[in-house]
Parts: structure tokens; sequence; C-alpha cells
């Protein structure tokens, strides 16, 4: 089992996310970490425990699910902006490309694709490209669920 820690402004999409049903918009169920220093990141199939506030006072679990993917991701962060996920990236069309951006950046928890990178800005300030894992998740099964 892999654990991951998030910032506050995550909680609520996190908990949202971990809620059964169809991913919609306002749901967290996917993670961009880095690819390198020598962590193992979640399988599919494997439980990944979430929380925030890891390594602190104030470390609280958010839940679990089960990784359903694990797969590199490339963000170019400058305009206009590129979303690489395995083999497939945003479309070319500009119209189409933002409407994209924007749907992964919700489903990051984030409002729109603006935000993500003005998030990625702060925490990684002069960061243009990211090459990474993005790890998603489902919600357990109410018989898979643990106390």
């Amino acid at each position: 089992m892999v654990a991951y820690s998030f910032r506050p402004r995550f909680i609520d999409p996190i908990l949202a996310g971990l809620e059964p049903g169809p991913l919609l918009p306002g749901m967290k169920r996917q993670t961009i970490r880095g690819a390198s220093g020598g962590k193992r990141h979640a399988r599919p199939g494997e439980l990944v425990q979430l929380y925030t506030g890891m390594r602190t006072r104030q470390c609280r679990k958010l839940g679990e699910g089960r990784c359903v993917a694990a797969e590199p991701v490339t963000l170019l962060l400058e305009k206009p902006g590129l979303v690489i996920i395995g083999d497939a990236m945003t479309p070319a069309d500009d119209h189409e490309a933002a409407r994209q951006l924007d749907a992964f950046a919700i489903y990051d928890g984030f409002r729109d694709w603006p935000d993500l990178v003005a998030f990625w800005a702060a925490e990684h300030p002069g960061l243009t490209r990211f090459e990474g894992v993005l790890i998603r998740w489902e919600p357990l099964a109410g018989a898979e669920v643990r106390p």
C-alpha cells in the first residue's frame, strides 16, 4: 500500500472523489507526482492511502482508494500548455485543447488550467516542464472499505 499526502486545498475534492459513482467536476481521483527520488508509486490494483499533513501533528487520513492507473505524464506549463499522458496528448485545435486542459485540471482538484499553472508556479518557481507519474484511483466498494 502506498500513501500520498495532499495540501489542505485538496481535502474537499478528495473526499468528494472517494464517494462511489462516476467522476464529476469537483472530485479528485488523481495525483501528479515526481518519477524520481527512489519512492515507489502505486501500481494498478493496489490500495492507496490518502492523507493531509503527513509527518505533522495535523496528519489526517482522508480515506483509501484502489489504484487504476499509473502512467507517465508530462506537463508543459507555458502557454498554450500541454499535457502528455503516456502516448496521448491534448489536441492541437486551440478550443479543444483549452477544454481538455481545463478538464484535466478540474479532475486534479483545480478550478481550471490557469489555476493549476498558478499552483505549480507558486510551488515550483521557474518550472515550465514537469515529467512524472499520473496516479489515478477509484473509490473502494462497500465491502473493501476499511474502518
